[in-house]
């Protein structure tokens, strides 16, 4: 079970490039939660998600070497609905249909966030340096929390809201 939840159901065993492959995963599940629950459920998933993970992480990585195997992509999980939630927010306080997840958006955030993760700049570099199950989930979480800043700017350009 620890494995496939760290896995997210076992996708982070592709043998190239798992992390990307987990924030693919995590696209049509995190709009599967927004349809089903709005930014609400979403909120609330992502929150397990980090706990859960950190928990599942901590439980797979005891007494190994390596503290943040390929394998585990439930951070990934976790920092791409991060990046999302600007975007179900933003519809959910609209009134606007669950089913509009405008593509722009959701790839936006994907490619921002991958950026982030892969390149960890600043408080990602950080955090990955922790070397701790801690550190693995929150990496992520400021990888998407750095995302769903720039997705919020790029929506406020988008739609007129910044006056720029």
């Amino acid at each position: 079970m620890i494995r496939f939840i760290t896995s997210f159901g076992f996708v982070g065993l592709i043998p190239v490039a798992p992390g990307t492959f987990g924030s693919l995963a995590a696209l049509p599940v995190g709009y599967g939660l927004h349809v089903l629950g709005g930014f609400p459920l979403l909120l609330i998933a992502t929150v397990l998600v980090f706990v859960l993970g950190t928990w599942a992480t901590a439980e797979f990585t005891r007494g190994a070497e390596n503290s943040d195997p390929s394998e585990v992509v439930i951070d990934e999980v976790a920092g791409q609905w991060i990046a999302l939630l600007p975007l179900s927010a933003g519809l959910w306080f609209a009134g606007a249909a669950p089913t509009l997840f405008p593509w722009p958006g959701w790839v936006g955030a994907f490619v921002l966030f991958r950026l982030f993760d892969i390149l960890k700049p600043g408080p990602v570099g950080w955090a990955d340096r922790l070397h701790s199950p801690l550190g693995v989930m929150l990496d992520d979480v400021i990888a998407g929390a750095m995302a769903a800043v720039l997705i919020v700017i790029g929506a406020g350009v988008a739609h007129g809201m910044l006056g720029v």
